[in-house]
């Protein structure tokens, strides 16, 4: 049977607006292309270059090339012209109660397909073109109170809080800031969009949400505060009329239960019973008991603990914000006439412009000009300045920008030191990697976590469980001999002790200041569900080149046999190797320019001939030389190869070692040892992520398994799989989380992606800049530092403790107050510790703002490998 053909294209050319591999419209693509007469399977795989191919395997018996194109290019075109998404912000940060409802509330709207709305405003709604329109959306999210502060992703003002204007009618198509696409910028593509484009003015946080602004709910519940006490004095006092402290109880009253009762009216009119129901229904029996001053104490905290939660919810926002902030909003660009200052958001790919000392970078680019040092870690997170210089051929540059060496590359966002530098654009500012990552991260703030999905379908079960537990007993009287107003006193202390409003912040305050606390560190987590499986796995999983080593092949070992100088055997590699570009060669060749240090003559090369997979040979001082692997020399036969040499060999290779084997004529001069050596941190973090919890730590590589022990031995892994293709990876993976439940991948984003795929939690290092990595992560490592490991696993640990903390204190005040309150425990009481509750758990999740990032300090005399020449 014949092999299957293959067709690759590549995937933003079919779906033009889909920014990332897992988006459902691809996995619509696939389903509705396997499904094809003589499709065998259709898949998506990473490339090198920034696009991402869709993979069609096809019989050219049953169906032709020409057909297969025609076909994924109609489904791509259906696809993007009927499936869309809108992320917009709202101008002001909700309660997490009001969100769910809004969310619940969009779901049921026609054509609708998924929404997600977070505390902090973040909104994502997927949705069918053919059944609702975008306009139709907005107006409807508008109706629900989500006035539109900004889009989000596009700009500085798309997230600080600018006005969206709905799109002209058409179909816009975006640009990547690469030049790949550019030529499609004429064409009109049915907009699958993930839109972002936010223009006009600003309101943000200046939308006046009452007589006080935004302030106005938490001065409203200060003045219930005081309501209540100022009738408290005067009850105690018993020196005015009686109905004086009742009006000041009444005062409480109407200032702690404004905002709740309009929160309540929102909730029945989507014939929702939520917790804000619950404490009126209470407020008012215990007026009816004439306990004023014990429903003035219940409105005046739970009013001051709902406005805890939006400030909760605004401290994430902000933190969103801040980095949207980041990027400055004119430019220096150089033209023919001089310097001219223009809007970042009209900074055009190729166009030069000037950055002064101490100044932030206004767009990416490479470096043209001048030298300086640039702090990134407003993007990357790393704590050192990083120097730049100018690169050789900035066109290249852009063209391959997420592999041009870090010493060129610049992100917006990132500040300046004490040179003047020149850079050449490479991406518009909607493109950058600062706006990327903020758009990423909005729309992880609205996306639920697990454990928030699980406490929201256990309130749906609860509530009503409350309310029944009530009605049963207002018919206490029954069983039991009491007044009614017992009873009802009674049910009234219940309702509150079981309402559970810890519960409904203590999961979604957690997730977003550890989004918000990661995405400020450097780190991007997509989404609460990655950030609490990373806080709770036991074992990761590592790529070996270009994750726990350096990913270039150094010279480690020179080892000349008896009556051989060292400076002989380096002269005579160096002579030869220097005529390769073989990356072992470009090894030796650095290697033993450093080790020679002009102090020996070299000898000419001449004749040079590459002999395929075994090595090379040339002419030097008349006489041949062979430079390879051992079994060259076993298949040359013209010289015997003494056991010195095999035995040398042998131990270099069991060290993890690529040898080559040097002989001049019939001499053999001896072995040289090259490794990619593991990076100076490696060791260091390795043993922080097991003082972290992480039990098991396994290299999964294509390299040799002794090579691949060697770096695992070296680094402090615990286990080291070697020999694997990409296919076996995947299968390593599924193998892991088969025996060990949750696993984590860390590799680079690209060759690694079926396996972090297949993980729990993929997460890519050194993403910044790197489309491929942020697409296809879970977790991004914006810096290609593997120091960044242990803080977003400590972030994530730290994240999952405090939500069971939470969980805890939640649950545990509700288990304790609903039979405490049956057996007799007062209203106040109850509202004491129940509103007590909520203010420490909102107070406990604003600690993952606050959290630390721990250094990874190399200890470099121990992480020195084995055997290595010195």
């Amino acid at each position: 049977m014949n092999e299957p053909s293959k067709l690759r294209l590549d995937l933003p050319l079919i779906l033009p607006d889909v920014h990332e591999v897992d988006d459902r419209c691809v996995h619509r693509l696939i389903d509705a292309l396997k499904g094809r007469p003589g499709v065998a399977e259709a898949h998506i795989v990473p490339d090198d270059s920034q696009a991402p191919q869709l993979c069609v395997h096809y019989d050219p018996n049953v169906i032709s090339l020409t057909r297969v194109r025609e076909i994924v290019e109609s489904v791509g075109a259906q696809l993007s012209d009927r499936y869309s998404h809108l992320s917009i912000r709202a101008d002001r940060a909700l309660d997490v109660r009001a969100a769910r409802r809004i969310a619940d509330q969009l779901r049921e709207f026609k054509g609708v397909l998924e929404a997600d709305v977070s505390g902090s405003g973040a909104v994502r709604i997927e949705y069918d073109r053919q059944l609702v329109s975008e306009q139709a959306l907005r107006d409807r999210a508008n109706e629900l109170g989500v006035h539109a502060g900004g889009a989000v992703g596009a700009s500085r003002d798309a997230v600080a809080g600018a006005v969206v204007h709905a799109p002209h009618d058409g179909h816009e198509h975006h640009e990547h800031g690469d030049h790949e696409h550019e030529d499609h910028k004429g064409h009109d593509h049915a907009g699958h969009k993930h839109e972002g484009q936010g223009k006009g003015g600003h309101a943000g946080h200046d939308h006046a949400e009452g007589i006080f602004g935004e302030r106005t709910e938490l001065i409203f519940a200060c003045l219930a505060g005081a309501m209540l006490f100022v009738g408290w004095l005067v009850e105690r006092a018993g020196g005015g009329p009686e109905w004086a402290a009742t009006a000041f109880y009444v005062a409480g009253y109407f200032f702690g239960g404004f905002y709740t009762v309009k929160e309540a009216v929102e909730n029945l009119r989507a014939r929702r019973f939520e917790i804000d129901t619950l404490m009126l229904v209470a407020a008012a029996g215990a007026a009816a008991l004439g306990k004023w001053a014990e429903g003035a104490l219940l409105l005046f905290l739970f009013s001051l603990g709902h406005s805890l939660e939006h400030y909760a919810m605004g401290r994430a926002r902000k933190a969103i914000e801040a980095l949207a902030k980041l990027a400055p909003e004119t430019a220096m660009v150089r033209r023919q006439e001089g310097t001219v200052e223009v809007r970042v958001e009209d900074l055009q790919v190729t166009e030069v412009i000037v950055v002064r000392p101490n100044e932030r970078l206004p767009a990416d680019g490479v470096v043209i000009v001048g030298t300086s040092s640039v702090n990134q870690a407003p993007v990357t997170g790393e704590s050192v300045p990083v120097d730049k210089r100018p690169i050789d051929d900035a066109k290249a540059g852009l063209a391959a920008f997420e592999r041009v060496a870090p010493e060129h590359r610049v992100f917006a966002g990132t500040i300046n030191g004490s040179g003047v530098i020149e850079v050449m654009v490479a991406r518009r500012s909607e493109q950058s990697t600062m706006s990327r990552v903020v758009k990423m991260v909005t729309e992880a703030e609205a996306q639920r976590s697990p454990t928030q999905q699980f406490t929201e379908r256990f309130e749906r079960i609860f509530v009503p469980a409350v309310l029944i537990l009530v009605v049963l007993l207002l018919f206490a009287g029954v069983v039991i001999d009491e007044p009614f107003s017992a009873t009802f006193y009674r049910a009234m202390a219940v309702l509150v002790a079981a309402s559970p409003c810890a519960l409904a912040i203590s999961v979604p305050s957690a997730v977003l200041s550890g989004v918000a606390r990661a995405g400020r560190g450097g780190v991007l987590v997509k989404g609460g569900g990655p950030l609490e499986n990373l806080g709770t796995l036991t074992s990761i999983a590592f790529d070996k080149t270009g994750t726990l080593t350096e990913g270039k092949p150094r010279l480690t070992d020179t080892v000349p046999m008896k009556g051989v100088s060292e400076d002989e055997l380096l002269s005579v590699a160096l002579a030869v190797e220097e005529h390769s570009d073989h990356p072992l060669a470009a090894a030796i060749v650095t290697g033993a320019r450093e080790r020679l240090a002009d102090r020996v003559k070299l000898p000419a090369a001449s004749e040079i001939t590459s002999i395929t997979g075994r090595g090379v040979q040339a002419q030097v001082d008349g006489e041949p030389v062979h430079i390879g692997k051992a079994i060259l020399f076993s298949e040359l036969k013209d010289f015997p190869v003494p056991q010195e040499v095999t035995e040398l060999n042998e131990r270099l290779v069991a060290s993890g070692r690529t040898t080559m084997v040097v002989r001049k004529g019939g001499r053999f001069l001896g072995v040289i040892g090259v490794m990619d050596t593991p990076r100076p941190v490696a060791a260091q973090v390795m043993a922080e992520l097991r003082s972290l919890g992480i039990e098991r730590l396994i290299m999964i590589s294509g390299d040799n398994q002794k090579v691949a022990e060697a770096v695992a031995k070296t680094v402090g892994l615990t286990e080291a799989r070697g020999d694997l293709m990409p296919e076996q990876k995947v299968d390593a993976i599924k193998d892991l989380r088969a025996k060990h439940g949750k696993v984590a991948m860390v590799g680079d984003g690209v060759n690694d992606a079926p396996a972090m795929a297949n993980a729990t939690v993929g997460i890519a290092m050194g993403a910044a800049g790197s489309d491929v990595a942020l697409e296809t992560a879970d977790v991004a490592l914006m810096a290609d530092d593997l120091a960044q490991l242990p803080f977003a696993v400590g972030l994530s640990r730290s994240t999952s403790r405090i939500i069971k903390q939470n969980l805890f204190v939640s649950l545990g005040v509700v288990a304790v107050l609903i039979p405490a309150t049956i057996l007799g425990l007062n209203i106040g009481t109850a509202v004491l510790f129940h509103e007590g509750s909520t203010l420490i758990v909102v107070a406990n999740a604003l600690r993952l703002l606050a959290y630390k990032k721990r250094e990874a300090k190399a200890a470099v005399h121990s992480l020195q490998p084995a055997g290595e020449a010195r």
